[in-house]
């Protein structure tokens, strides 16, 4: 164990890529505790560890948020937004949360939405008096939110792999996310009245809310079509996804008319290598998965956590910490991949429900991501914004705390995340 944690670490340190470190530490175990005859096994666990009929809708969301940001929909959203709050004081912070709300039906990518977003607001929030780097903090904390609220990317991958239903997760992910953005716009309240923030001086062409919601009804129906047809039962995961590559085809090349065939080339392009580096981490975690569980670390270790504490508050608790921190240095996918087998049977042998598991361990990632010093979100909102990295790691603390408070919400009140599944007929 000591050797594989070491070997793993090492390259990890060196920049091997991600599939490459699992895959060698894996084979490495396998060699140390086999000799090469168990070598055999490593095509077959190879094709297991992504033989999982769920997986096909993660390609689909991923080509169809990628197609709502390549049509440029943000400005829609944004009019939208500005619309409902645009006349408060502090109002563009409140319309950047709130846009990133609506952008989370459309993408399930926090860091798209960041990308997406930051390009539009940042510069509107400091022409209109706020802070670049206060700007920055509020898109990067906030685009957390999108793979809280579905359709997201993460679920997919969290439901294939720990056999946990889509559509359960999705509906679970609901209530969580508008929490976390009701917090943040709370906080936004008290700074707006503490540090006298800017009142929205809107541009002479911002829409009325009745015209801003017409035109912005075609990007928010594509959340509409793939939530109601999971969560009605109507459609599998992976069918609402195709559905929702097949509307936003026709959104952009009929409606907008702005998608053409050199744009979908490209965007094609992204989603299998995107995809591809997903399923390859995949394939190479279920080996390293195959050996944790022959040297019987996940026994080791529900055997320490146990010994901790039989709660299962208090394991959720230690857990959430123990996220908190590998977060701030790896890779949200990578995290979920080899720890998920490892902690949800743990969980879930405690008692301890598999969908309010799964939403804890999935807000615990998404706030890593903002999280320094590796916070993918913090390294895009910083680029975009032109501030210093530095700076912004210390004025996105206090988001932070806010949604850590959230999240320690979540974990207390397991109702936030399962009413709504319940409620549905999917827990």
């Amino acid at each position: 164990m000591i050797l594989m944690i070491g070997l793993f670490a090492l390259l990890v340190v060196l920049g091997t890529p991600l599939a490459f470190a699992i895959g060698i530490t894996a084979i490495t175990a396998l060699l140390d505790s086999g000799g090469t005859g168990l070598l055999r096994l490593v095509p077959m666990r190879l094709f297991s560890g992504i033989d999982m009929f769920s997986l096909m809708a993660m390609p689909f969301f991923i080509l169809a948020g990628d197609m709502m940001n390549r049509i440029r929909i943000t400005d829609r959203l944004v009019d939208l937004a500005n619309a409902m709050v645009g006349r408060v004081r502090g109002a563009l912070a409140y319309v950047n949360i709130l846009v990133s709300v609506l952008f989370a039906g459309l993408t399930g990518a926090a860091v798209a939405d960041t990308a997406a977003i930051g390009r539009m607001m940042i510069p509107t929030m400091h022409a209109q008096g706020y802070d670049r780097t206060f700007a920055a903090a509020v898109t990067a904390s906030s685009s957390v939110i999108g793979p809280i609220i579905p359709p997201s990317i993460i679920m997919v991958i969290y439901g294939s792999l720990m056999q946990v239903s889509i559509a359960g997760l999705f509906a679970a992910g609901i209530l969580p996310g508008i929490l976390m953005a009701v917090a943040l716009m709370g906080y936004i309240a008290w700074r707006a009245k503490r540090d006298d923030l800017p009142v929205a001086s809107l541009r002479h062409d911002t829409p009325p809310l009745a015209v801003a919601t017409r035109r912005a009804i075609v990007p928010l129906m594509m959340p509409i079509i793939i939530l109601g047809g999971i969560l009605g039962g109507v459609v599998t995961p992976t069918e609402a996804g195709a559905m929702a590559v097949l509307y936003a085809l026709i959104v952009g090349v009929i409606i907008y008319r702005n998608l053409g065939l050199k744009e979908i080339g490209s965007l094609l392009y992204d989603m299998v290598r995107t995809s591809g580096s997903v399923f390859i981490i995949l394939a190479a975690a279920s080996i390293l998965g195959w050996v944790l569980a022959k040297e019987r670390v996940p026994t080791e270790m529900a055997a320490f956590l146990l010994g901790i504490s039989g709660e299962p508050l208090t394991f959720l608790f230690v857990v959430s910490f123990a996220l908190l921190i590998v977060g701030m240095f790896m890779e949200m996918t990578a995290v979920l991949i080899i720890l998920g087998p490892i902690l949800h049977p743990i969980a879930v042998s405690m008692g301890v429900d598999p969908l309010h598991f799964a939403i804890v361990m999935i807000v615990n990632l998404n706030i890593a991501l903002a999280t320094p010093p590796l916070g993918a979100c913090l390294f895009v909102a910083a680029s975009i914004g032109k501030v210093s990295f530095e700076k912004l790691m210390i004025r996105i603390l206090p988001f932070i705390l806010v949604e850590v408070l959230v999240l320690v919400l979540i974990i207390t009140f397991p109702a936030i995340a399962l009413t709504l599944p319940s409620w549905l007929g999917l827990n």
